[in-house]
């Protein structure tokens, strides 16, 4: 009786190991450095055209 006590709540302590290993974790976020533009060369800025 007292072996299947200590079987039993082994198998109960190996399960609940086997199923918190699996779980997902909180990871950090990683930084992105931002897209770093260009500005146009030899280009002048579309005239703004309003109805008058």
């Amino acid at each position: 009786m007292i072996k299947s006590i200590l079987v039993v709540s082994a198998s109960i302590f190996m399960l609940g190991a086997a199923v918190a290993a699996d779980m997902p974790q909180a990871q950090p976020v990683k930084a992105q450095a931002a897209p770093v533009g260009k500005a146009p060369v030899g280009k002048a800025p579309a005239p703004i055209v309003t109805k008058g």
